[in-house]
């Protein structure tokens, strides 16, 4: 049995109930291990797997899986990690480059336009849009620096996203936040993007 997740303050505030009424509580997203309860864009059955609860990407070809649920305001946490490879000296050197995508618009493609939150190990929280419009995303370097785990360890991001903003904590710390012209409703997606990353530990909640 897995210890029960630990919602640092951020989230645990912006789950606190309000004027709408009660919020969802987290729950998890996968639901066994066939690939058919999410949605694939680029990518096919050969390059995802979900054994032992974690979603396993080849990073080939370029695409993402997403949830065939819509989300407007939400709190999503998981887990992700690369493997590290046998002859990896130093993490600066490593390449391995992955991403959420938050509220999806328009039709399924690689890249659909979207707010981004980065996975890429050497640059991981960093939040940007995909696509037109206008979005300003604002990175704590010192945090992000201090709190993200070498390469071949699981990272833990906890999102949240309501309205026009979104905020993003790496292991527990609050490294980056944005503003701007994001769709109001939409699936999330992780993206298969190079290299073979793991994700585990999916939960999302619905916000008032």
């Amino acid at each position: 049995m897995r210890p029960p997740i630990a919602w640092p303050l951020t989230l645990l505030l912006a789950l606190a109930p309000g004027p709408a009424g009660a919020v969802d509580p987290p729950s998890p997203v996968l639901r066994g291990a066939d690939p058919a309860q999410f949605d694939l864009v680029g990518i096919g059955p050969g390059s995802i797997a979900i054994v032992d609860g974690e979603v396993r990407l080849t990073g080939r070809p370029l695409g993402y899986l997403a949830t065939k649920e819509v989300y407007g305001d939400f709190a999503l946490s998981f887990e992700w990690k690369y493997d590290r490879p046998a002859d990896l000296r130093s993490d600066a050197g490593f390449r391995g480059n992955s991403g959420v995508l938050l509220r999806i618009a328009g039709p399924p493609r690689v890249w659909p336009r979207c707010v981004q939150i980065q996975l890429a190990q050497a640059d991981p929280g960093a939040i940007f849009l995909v696509g037109d419009g206008r979005f300003e995303g604002r990175m704590d370097h010192a945090a992000r620096e201090k709190a993200t785990r070498p390469v071949g360890e699981w990272n833990r991001a906890e999102v949240t996203c309501r309205g026009r903003q979104v905020v993003c904590a790496l292991n527990g710390v609050e490294v980056a936040r944005g503003e701007g012209d994001l769709a109001d409703r939409g699936p999330i997606g992780w993206q298969s993007e190079g290299q073979p990353v793991r994700f585990r530990e999916i939960r999302i909640g619905a916000l008032p």
